[in-house]
This record gives C-alpha cells, structure tokens and sequence, in this order.
C-alpha cells in the first residue's frame, strides 16, 4: 500500500510541475522507480514509458482547448521519433543492461539538459526578436535522436525536444503540446516494443504494470492541473526549477555510478 500510494503520489507532483513546459514528467520519476520503488533495471524503462502513455491524455485533454495538437511542428517530431524510440529499445536492452551504464548515460542526459534550461533562464527575453524557424529536416533528425535517447531511458524523448525548441525562441505555448503529443505517441510505441522484446529475451525487460500504471494515474491528474495552470506561473521560475532538479539528478547518479 505504501509504494502504491508514493508511485501515485510522485506521477501527481512530478507532472504538476513539469507539464507546463512540455516536459510529461518521466525524467524526473526514473529515479524515483530506481531508488525508492526499487524497479529493476530495465524494466524500468518500459515502466516509464507506461507511465507517459497513461499520463498523457491528462495534459492533452487541457491542451486541446489552447494548442494545436495535429500541427507541422508535431508531424515532423514524430516522423523521428517513432523509428527513434524503437531503435533505442533494441539498444537498452542488448547493449546497455548494466545499472551502472545506464546511470551513466542518465547523468550524460540529464546534466545539458538541467543546464540548458537554466542558461535559457537565465538570459533576459528576446523581445521583438524573431524567431528563424528550423528545417524540416533537422527537426526530423532531432527527432531521432531524442527519440533513440527517450527509448533507451523511458521517457519518450520529449524532455529532451522540449528545451531545444524553446531554446530557439519558440513559446511555451506552442512547445508544449507538441512536444507532448510526441511524448505520448512516442511511449505507445516504445512500451510495445519492450513488450515484443520481453517475449523473446530473458531478464527484467516487461513493465512493473502495477507500479507504472498508479504513477501514470497521479501524473493523469498531474498532467491536466499544469496546463490548467502553465498560463499563470512564471516559466522563468519553471525553468530554474527544473533545470536545477536535472542537474542535481545528474550529479547524483554521476556519483552513484562511479562509486557504486
């Protein structure tokens, strides 16, 4: 009873606080599932990606209402990360199985993360400024690679989309639900494929169902309360937040995996 109430409790307060920039939450939760729920590695990854598609909808159900969720910007994302976050579950699973690699590569993804949003954070607003839209193409490639990342560490690549475009200018608001959109769509895909791979590997690879899906309950709930709120908080404060969170993250893991 006590896991299954912290698994809801932590999906609920994580997606609050990270939906309103696009981020479902699934960056911050692994560590959760490794540390205290205590999922082993690797099923800890599908079990995150469950979490984003149970999620999901929460955030997209506000979105709908203020965010193109069928736009270009979305299109192009999922044209990457789809192939993307296939590939990187073929990778997690017969190239990257030790925790100690895997907390490695976590450090490696969160850290430029963590201080991306805070550099970004930290600049004054552009303004006026325009912003030079980027090319389909490298949209699509940036797809793929967040995507190949997000199936390796189950989260949908999303967390890692979202600071580079809005890095390039482009609102909140318009980020968000395509990002999201991503995320969601991205995690379907991948969770299945960690499904086809359990049946024909040994080892921890099948989601915790139980314990993914009373997060990705909390982080439902979670979801639709930070877009409900995204146009009243201060995204610059948002932005410090969380990129302090993922740079602490890393430090941590960092230190774990060359110690542990």
């Amino acid at each position: 009873m006590t896991s299954a109430l912290l698994a809801f409790a932590a999906g609920l307060l994580i997606a609050t606080v990270t939906t309103p920039v696009g981020v479902s939450g699934a960056v911050f939760l692994l560590p959760v599932q490794l540390s205290v729920l205590h999922v082993p590695s690797p099923a800890v990854t599908p079990t995150n990606l469950l979490f984003n598609v149970v999620a999901g909808p929460g955030a997209l159900l506000r979105y709908l209402s203020t965010g193109d969720l069928a736009g270009s910007l979305t299109r192009l994302l999922l044209i990457g990360t789809l192939p993307g976050v296939v590939l990187g579950a073929v990778i997690r699973v017969f190239a990257v199985p030790g925790p100690r690699v895997f907390r490695l590569i976590v450090a490696a993804v969160l850290l430029p993360l963590g201080v991306w949003l805070c550099v970004r954070a930290a600049r004054p607003a552009a303004g006026s400024k325009p912003v030079k839209p980027l090319p389909d193409r490298l949209l699509v490639i940036l797809g793929v690679g967040a995507g190949t990342i997000g199936g390796i560490y189950g989260i949908g690549g999303g967390s890692l989309l979202g600071p580079i475009l809005a890095g390039r200018g482009l609102p909140i608001a318009q980020v968000a639900p395509a990002v999201l959109t991503s995320t969601f769509l991205t995690s379907i895909v991948g969770a299945a494929g960690y499904g086809v791979l359990a049946l024909v590997t040994t080892g921890d690879i099948a989601p915790d169902w139980f314990l993914g899906l009373l997060c990705g309950a909390g982080g439902l709930v979670g979801g639709y309360l930070g877009a409900h709120l995204q146009p009243r908080l201060p995204e610059r404060a948002l932005r410090f937040l969380l990129g302090g969170l993922a740079a602490a993250l890393a430090a941590l893991y960092a230190v774990q995996a060359t110690t542990g």
